[in-house]
């Protein structure tokens, strides 16, 4: 059990921090912004990038507005939050890129899994260009999948070059730890 409180220490601070971000900044917009309005601080860049009020009742993005599909999404996040509990300190703390990633997507599913509960949708107010309106914990979320696929990358590249270094050594020869090769000679014994 030791063994566990260092993992859920580290993430649980990932946790408090992007929950915390992301409820401070929906909080911030629906006492100062009424809905559906728009602020921007140059007028220059309201083409570009504004801040609305939005009630998403849909998924990620605005998918799904109009499906009322509340439970089912928040029956998702509670199954993806327990999957990642469940997985997440049995993952090596050597890899970093995998932990960060399952922490962010785990702290966006709660952000807005807060919102569903205690308000029947969620809060959505970044609005950049002509793209789908999102706030911290979808951003959470989409950096985790980022995370994600880099690490996966290289670790990718990682087991292709051990792959391409082992395959250019002599036969019979292996890798040691503290390197250079070892190889076993049969004609000497």
């Amino acid at each position: 059990m030791k063994k566990y409180a260092k993992d859920y220490l580290w993430l649980a601070v990932l946790i408090g921090v992007v929950i915390s971000l992301d409820q401070w900044t929906k909080a911030l917009v629906r006492a100062r912004l009424e809905f559906s309005y728009t602020w921007t601080p140059w007028e220059w860049l309201a083409p570009y990038a504004r801040i609305v009020n939005w009630k998403n009742t849909g998924a990620a993005f605005g998918l799904g507005q109009n499906l009322n599909a509340n439970t089912p999404l928040m029956i998702l996040a509670c199954v993806v939050i327990l999957m990642i509990l469940y997985y997440y300190p049995q993952i090596p703390r050597h890899d970093w890129p995998l932990r960060l990633a399952l922490g962010l997507q785990l702290s966006g599913a709660l952000g807005n899994l807060i919102d569903r509960v205690a308000r029947g949708y969620v809060t959505d107010f970044i609005s950049i260009g002509s793209f789908a309106v999102f706030n911290v914990a979808d951003s959470s979320i989409s950096i985790g999948v980022a995370v994600l696929i880099i690490g996966m990358w290289l670790q990718e590249r990682k087991t292709a070059s051990s792959s391409q270094e082992s395959d250019a050594l002599p036969d019979g020869a292996e890798n040691h730890p503290e390197g250079g090769n070892l190889s076993y000679d049969e004609s000497s014994h």
